[in-house]
């Protein structure tokens, strides 16, 4: 049988051989500067060995130190310190339910008895606790019910929560505070926060109604039509419903 030799057929020519040359070359000098970088990488960190290691253990010592705080330190603290809220919030809400004898036991709540700490105590002995700012919030509405307005908005100021109700409150009550020191524009600022804080059935109705009355008295009557509008339309069936188209009449009238 004939061999058959495919036509076309050429044997690799020089150029072709120099490229391969070039390619081979480059590959090994890619190579090798790989091996090279890997060397220095290893040589630095052989040179710094006891710096990195260092820098681990500042970082791990951090943790370990963050998690035995919480643990060992700010979780007792923090029992601690609801331990002894316990004692003068009987005495807030007891105040709260008993209007004939409320300065007494708000002063009470605020300053202690029978050798009990009291909400100031709490306050300066366990600072930084979730305890310590619930004492603030009942610290400021207990200054505010004993008519004390300037130091009722300094705690309320200082009192933070993401609560719906307590959050909203904490903001409403600085504004009857301002209203009471005739300061009605702040007050109307603080009615605002209250009601952009949370929206819900007790707290929003109660202060849209607080802000319309205080815009009324202010001359703002755009903004009292809104806020009692809002308690119309969207709150019907709460107590402030009740005699709002007769505040919006009047909003619509000095409009």
């Amino acid at each position: 049988m004939a061999t058959y030799k495919k036509r076309g057929h050429k044997g690799t020519n020089k150029a072709e051989a120099t490229q391969q040359e070039i390619h081979d070359s480059t590959t090994a000098e890619v190579f090798s500067s790989l091996d090279t970088g890997a060397s220095r990488t290893e040589q630095w960190v052989a040179r710094n060995q006891t710096y990195i290691l260092g820098v681990i253990g500042v970082v791990a010592v951090a943790v370990l130190g963050y998690l035995g705080y919480e643990k060992l330190v700010q979780e007792p603290r923090e029992a601690s310190a609801s331990n002894e809220l316990f004692f003068p919030m009987q005495y807030f809400q007891q105040a709260q339910q008993n209007e004939s004898q409320a300065d007494s036991l708000y002063t009470l709540a605020l300053n202690g008895a029978e050798g009990k700490y009291g909400l100031l105590d709490i306050m300066d002995n366990f600072s930084g606790t979730k305890a310590a700012n619930l004492a603030t919030y009942a610290a400021g509405i207990s200054y505010l019910h004993l008519d004390q307005y300037d130091q009722a908005i300094d705690y309320l100021e200082d009192f933070k929560s993401d609560d719906a109700i307590l959050g909203s409150v904490g903001e409403g009550a600085i504004g009857d505070a301002f209203m009471e020191l005739g300061q009605g524009s702040d007050a109307l600022d603080y009615y605002e926060k209250a009601i952009a804080h949370d929206t819900n059935a007790f707290t929003t109705p109660l202060y849209l109604h607080k802000a319309g009355i205080t815009a009324l008295q202010l001359e703002e009557y755009g903004k009292a039509l809104k806020f009692f509008t809002r308690i119309k339309e969207e709150f019907p069936q709460s107590a402030q419903a009740s005699g709002v188209e007769a505040y919006i009449g009047m909003a619509q009238k000095g409009n």
